[in-house]
């Protein structure tokens, strides 16, 4: 079945670059004061496209909104209504979702800097440049009707680490491949694992990895200017004000080095090799990125010859979590799963796809990855500190942290899955007693503690860590609609009159 070619010019490029040659950014949280300046500011910003440029742009701005941000642009509460139920509730709108999210303690939403109640930016403009050109970019980024259109909340500044989160790991490695071309059919299980996902899963307006649609807010034709925008591809009749466009959630996670580092270093009675074991378990990863399971010879579908090296591997040859632990932090966030209990026998896997077998509980209990991968966008802050600095006695250089932003179609099914099932879930993998040994929340949940590591040995015991502290605060998060160029034009013509109309 031939599908119409995806327009590059109609996404905005955060989708398709992490724009890592722009190393300087800077994330402006904005409130709107004026609809109209900053619906005039919209039609005359230069918003970067996703098209492929010789040479690439030395700059770049990106646009999203809040709920409450299209509300106040003038968007019809009609067309709101076509949004997501947890878009339109936001990060902080109820304590039932934070409470799933490990919002809670120290994150709890009432202390958040930005995004918590009353405190809920309109807009997020994302600012990229090439070293020393990012205030002459933001000068010309504003344009003059910047200052009646927005006031501006906080300026989030971001740190140049080359790729290296702040607590000493090589990030941003595992990123799903999205299917540009549009030749995925992903009908039916899947038995081995794939990084290659359907353009639905990251954008809206086309079908994702069940080959639905997501609900996205269709107006029809003959509504106001309704007709700057695509026409729906499952419903020809209306007009798509989701398509190309998609979800970014951005939430600000403030790490504590020294705590995580000291921590390590007395669970490890100060040895430096065993630290750094330690801490790589903990992760996932070696420092340098290397999975802590061998790479596979055979190609996995998705991963290019580029990341192969760091990102062409399952879990399938660490059943028992002896290389990596079941709770590590990257088999958390990516299990790498395929629809049905892996496994190397063909005969198995038959069985399995008939209902027979007699898996380990462990196989049942994490649901397939396909459906619950998410592109991320984030950036680190905060200045460069070593473990051995870090340990050491001495002044801390200033928070540390990263910006966390992904992009998904689906929040409640991407983001809102991974983190409340997988990160902050204690029975992950079988586990108990267990959250994210990074990310986790450690307070108690339905009574049962949160703030133990395992890593099982190869005679079939456990090595046991107890008393973990929080490593991870938010500091700050909201969920944001990234339009497309054509949903863009269509929110800087709210409010005009319409040709024609008197």
């Amino acid at each position: 079945m031939s599908h119409e070619p995806v327009d590059m010019k109609d996404i905005q490029g955060i989708v398709r670059f992490g724009y890592k040659a722009l190393t300087e950014a800077c994330f402006l949280l904005l409130a709107i004061r004026d609809a109209a300046s900053a619906r005039a500011w919209l039609r005359s910003a230069a918003v970067t496209t996703a098209e492929k440029l010789n040479p690439p742009p030395e700059t770049a701005l990106q646009v999203a909104f809040t709920r409450e941000g299209l509300q106040a642009l003038g968007v019809p509460d009609d067309v709101l209504a076509g949004f997501s139920s947890e878009f339109l509730s936001g990060m902080a709108g109820d304590e039932s979702r934070s409470r799933r999210l490990g919002d809670m303690d120290d994150s709890t939403p009432s202390f958040w800097r930005w995004g918590g109640p009353g405190k809920v930016p309109h807009v997020l403009a994302i600012v990229y440049a090439k070293p020393g050109q990012i205030d002459a970019w933001m000068r010309t980024m504003k344009g003059d009707k910047w200052d009646s259109a927005f006031t501006l909340i906080d300026c989030l500044p971001t740190s140049d680490l080359q790729g290296v989160e702040p607590f000493g790991f090589k990030d941003g490695i595992s990123q799903p491949a999205l299917d540009w071309s549009r030749q995925r059919d992903p009908q039916g299980d899947e038995l081995e694992y794939g990084n290659l996902l359907s353009l639905g899963e990251f954008l809206l307006g086309y079908p994702n990895e069940y080959s639905k649609f997501t609900p996205r807010p269709l107006l029809p034709a003959d509504a106001p200017f309704s007709s700057l925008l695509p026409s729906a591809e499952d419903a020809p009749n209306m007009r798509d004000l989701g398509r190309n466009g998609t979800f970014l959630v951005f939430r600000q996670l403030s790490q504590d080095l020294r705590g995580f580092w000291r921590f390590i270093d007395e669970a490890s009675g100060s040895n430096p090799q065993l630290r750094q074991q330690l801490a790589e378990s903990m992760v996932g990863r070696q420092m340098d990125g290397s999975p802590l399971v061998p790479v596979e010879r055979k190609p996995i579908a998705g991963i290019d010859a580029g990341t192969a090296a760091t990102n062409q591997f399952t879990y399938l040859s660490d059943p028992d979590g002896v290389r990596c632990p079941f709770g590590a932090h990257i088999r958390r966030a990516n299990p790498r799963t395929p629809d049905l209990p892996a496994s190397s026998d063909l005969i198995s896997r038959l069985g399995h796809m008939l209902g027979f077998g007699n898996p380990r509980y462990s196989d049942d209990v994490i649901a397939s990855t396909r459906f619950h991968r998410m592109v991320r966008r984030g950036r680190e802050y905060g200045e460069k500190l070593s473990p051995a600095d870090a340990i050491a006695d001495g002044p801390d250089p200033g928070e540390h942290g990263i910006h966390f932003i992904c992009i998904v179609g689906n929040i409640l099914r991407q983001f809102e899955f991974v983190q409340n099932s997988w990160v902050m879930g204690t029975k992950f993998d079988a586990l108990s007693d267990e959250s994210d040994p990074l990310l986790g929340n450690r307070a108690p949940i339905a009574g049962r503690a949160a703030n133990t590591f395992s890593r099982p040995t190869q005679a079939g015991t456990r090595k046991r860590y107890e008393g973990l502290p929080q490593f991870v605060t938010v500091k700050g998060g909201a969920y944001f609609f990234l339009p497309s160029m054509s949903a863009l034009r269509y929110l800087a013509m709210l409010g005009q009159n319409q040709p024609g109309s008197i």
